[in-house]
């Protein structure tokens, strides 16, 4: 087949460029990148192998090759594994098909982005190939997919573009095996240390020693392979704790995740009973930039025996532990069978249920041993975690036992909900909540004025799920969860926490009854009720949902998101204490409806309740008008 060259896209062009150069100062990773890029398809092929054994044929012995051309100035990683056909070549190494390629350029040109967080970012972006650019001003690679005769030559030089062509009779000579993928980087001058054994042993010891793969400094198309492998080559998760060093824990952490962060929690176990399998999970300090993308699968592997199966088996993790990474493998599961009939085995459930319970313990546990660490999870991973309140019925007494959130208790401290009920009121026998999209905003939501006056405890509910698992989950610990912006409260049961030098002199009431006649005449249209409030210490009025109807900021976010439109009417409800409501009060004994200004006052205080409430003005014209009418009034008076 003719050569073929093609031009790498804007955005990848870009992107190579500055993985070439933000990684400058750690461009050991390249190694560690192509390295464990080969071990996995060395694992891939193993585990085809098992449906087709011939793919291996005459090699079953899967192994890495590292070594070095001084005269040509090449650096070779060689493997024999799975290989790639020209179309996978075309698309694993000639395109970054990401849909978030354009986002992330932008965080990492961003100037608040540091050198760690681009780290991170390339990380999670998987593009370790193109880290060979760090080193190399050209890579060929040359491979040949198992079970096929065709050998192509792929090359580029990391800025315009690459070309790819059938390998010549002598480029395939050099896949010893037949089958699998040598890379070859032209290396760079500052990089002349990666043509040295020494270098090159300490990179694989440091980076690659737990790759279950033996890797070898020697080239096998002229050398026995007689020596040792520069790797320990065995399955990390399979050795015996006390044995395994935090360096190694996290360096394998690196090999699965591609990322360059360190993991928070590190959970390592083995099961045994019923069913067999060990687990070797890490939940990261940093989430993935495609987190909340529907499309988004787990990526913990699955291996059965040692033999890798799948990274993306779905049911093998709860949606809702999809930040997890990690590795598990299992001594029940069959072998001979397809992925898609190994993920309705139900001794994945039974995996999937034990991991949760696991995983959600060794959470617990951190919060307890280490409140810090814990508060990094949790503000990365919380709303993610919370999925589970929704659906996953069996593990939701262990959720709630991590769960945090913000209250009015301390500003800026997470609490549990165990510690919301041990503050309780006497008397007090609901857990108050308030959702919302802003923490700032809701600590100054009049509806939890009332509240915050007698020292009522309200959690502050920014994460959208919160919304939806509040539907499904009526209370915790036989305490009943009850929204302050929706139904009638009633808080005189409760003595304000007011000071002494706080206390204002008591003045005579006028009768709101006239003016709660007027406002619902005034407003029936918009509004389905108009009443005082116990809710209200500072604020004239604020709006609340009917004790039927959907929950304020609930009925927003299906509106939003599923067009929901109930037609539902909020009450206004109005503080009697406040100077504003009494002297309208005056003024509808005297005037009546009949008042324009009592006609603008209650149209400027539904309005008000809206935007406090951040809701939209129905007519902001007419609310500009409103408006400059009584600015004209109180300047003329």
């Amino acid at each position: 087949m003719a050569n073929e060259t093609m031009n790498f896209g804007a955005d990848v062009s870009r992107l190579l460029d500055i993985v070439a150069h933000a990684l400058y100062s750690n461009r050991d990773v390249f190694l560690r990148e192509l390295v464990s890029n080969a071990a996995d398809a060395c694992d891939r092929l193993r585990y085809e192998s098992i449906r087709d054994p011939s793919l291996t044929s005459g090699d079953t012995t899967f192994k890495i090759n590292v070594f070095k051309d001084t005269g040509y100035r090449c650096l070779h990683v060689q493997d024999n594994g799975i290989g790639m056909s020209r179309q996978e070549m075309i698309d694993n190494l000639g395109t970054i098909a990401k849909s978030g390629t354009r986002a992330m350029m932008e965080q990492i040109k961003s100037s608040q982005t540091s050198d760690q967080d681009r780290l991170s970012l390339i990380g999670q972006f998987g593009v370790g190939f193109y880290a060979s650019f760090m080193v190399a001003h050209k890579v060929e690679v040359i491979s040949r997919r198992a079970g096929t005769s065709e050998t192509n030559h792929w090359e580029s030089d990391g800025r315009t573009g690459f070309t790819i062509r059938d390998a010549t009779p002598d480029e395939a000579k050099k896949l010893s095996s037949g089958r699998g993928t040598l890379i070859i980087l032209h290396v760079n001058d500052d990089a002349s240390d990666f043509l040295i054994d020494e270098k090159l042993k300490q990179v694989i010891q440091i980076w690659s020693d737990h790759i279950s793969v033996p890797v070898y400094l020697s080239d096998p198309a002229k050398t026995e392979i007689d020596e040792k492998p520069v790797n320990a080559g065995s399955a990390l998760w399979m050795r015996p704790k006390q044995d395994i060093t935090t360096e190694q824990y996290e360096e394998f952490y690196r090999h699965i995740s591609h990322g360059l962060d360190e993991p928070v929690l590190t959970s390592h176990w083995r099961a045994e009973g019923k069913i067999e399998y060990t687990a070797l999970l890490y939940i990261p300090t940093l989430r993935p930039w495609d987190m909340y993308d529907p499309g988004r699968k787990t990526s913990v592997r699955l291996y059965v025996k040692r033999v890798f199966i799948s990274d993306t088996m779905d049911g093998l993790m709860y949606p809702w532990m999809r930040f997890v990474r990690g590795v598990i493998d299992s001594e029940d599961l069959p072998l001979n069978i397809s992925r898609e009939m190994l993920q309705m085995n139900p001794v994945i459930a039974k995996i999937r249920s034990g991991v949760a319970k696991r995983v959600l313990s060794d959470l617990n546990k951190l919060s307890e041993d280490d409140p810090a660490a814990f508060k990094t999870f949790w503000g990365q991973f919380g709303p993610v975690l919370k999925e589970g309140l929704y659906d996953a019925v069996e593990h939701r007494e262990a959720l709630f036992k991590i769960a945090r959130f913000f209250s009015t208790h301390q500003e800026d401290t997470l609490t549990s909900l165990s510690d919301y009920v041990s503050r309780m009121k006497d008397g007090q026998d609901a857990i108050y909540y308030i959702t919302g999209e802003n923490l700032e905003t809701l600590k100054n939501s009049p509806q939890i004025e009332g509240f915050k006056a007698r020292g009522i405890e309200v959690l502050l509910m920014t994460d959208t799920i919160d919304d939806f698992w509040l539907q499904q989950i009526h209370d915790f610990d036989g305490k009943p969860f009850k929204s302050v912006t929706k139904g009638s409260i009633d808080l005189s049961k409760f003595e304000k926490q007011t000071k002494a030098d706080d206390k204002k002199p008591e003045t005579e009431h006028q009768d709101t009854t006239p003016l709660l006649a007027s406002l619902k005449d005034l407003l029936k249209d918009e509004v389905g009720d108009v009443r005082i409030s116990s809710r209200l210490t500072d604020s004239p009025v604020c709006l609340v949902a009917a004790e039927g109807d959907v929950d304020m900021h609930m009925e927003r976010v299906l509106k939003i998101h599923q067009k929901y439109d109930a037609g539902s009417k909020r009450i206004l409800e109005v503080n009697e204490d406040h100077p504003l409501i009494q002297r309208l009060s005056t003024l509808a004994q005297n005037a009546g409806t009949n008042s324009p200004d009592l006609h603008d006052a209650a149209h400027l205080l539904l309005d008000q309740a809206r935007i406090i409430q951040g809701e939209p003005i129905p007519d902001p014209a007419n609310f500009a008008r409103r408006m400059a009418r009584f600015m004209e009034r109180g300047l003329a008076a």
